[in-house]
């Protein structure tokens, strides 16, 4: 009678700062390009998106909105529409940029993890396990 295989214990997933880094890089290449700014302007930036109308005597022009360079999570807010129209609008504009960004960043930590696995392992066995365990990793 054939023996029954053993199940693997798998291990829980380890938290790796260069990963963490490498996300950030991403999330701030995609905000400067949509919404003009980092992520902390984002989030800290205050509303100030203001509108009125082009001309008093000629309503059907329409309104013209200040404050749209740099969009923030309260113009998000407060002025949804103008605001994801700006962010669309500079997505577009943008997209080239964004991509060829994204690109580098993918392409250097790709490199960078090659080049650098040596010394990250020791950093990982020497340092990094030791004083906060085995669940973060460099």
């Amino acid at each position: 009678m054939a023996r029954k295989k053993q199940t693997r214990r798998r291990r829980a997933p380890s938290f790796s700062i260069l990963n963490a880094l490498e996300s950030l890089t991403y999330a701030e290449i995609l905000a400067r390009g949509t919404i003009g700014g980092g992520l902390w302007s984002f989030f800290t930036g205050e509303g100030d998106i203001k509108g009125g109308l082009i001309s008093e005597y000629e309503p059907d022009l329409g309104m013209a909105y200040t404050g749209t360079d740099e969009i923030s999570l309260a113009d998000l807010m407060s002025h949804p529409s103008v605001a994801v129209t700006t962010m669309a609008s500079n997505f577009a504009n943008n997209i080239v940029p964004m991509a060829v960004g994204m690109f580098g960043t993918h392409l250097t930590f790709t490199v960078g993890r090659r080049i650098l696995r040596k010394p990250l392992n020791k950093i990982n066995r020497t340092l990094i396990y030791p004083v906060l365990g085995k669940g973060i990793r460099v």
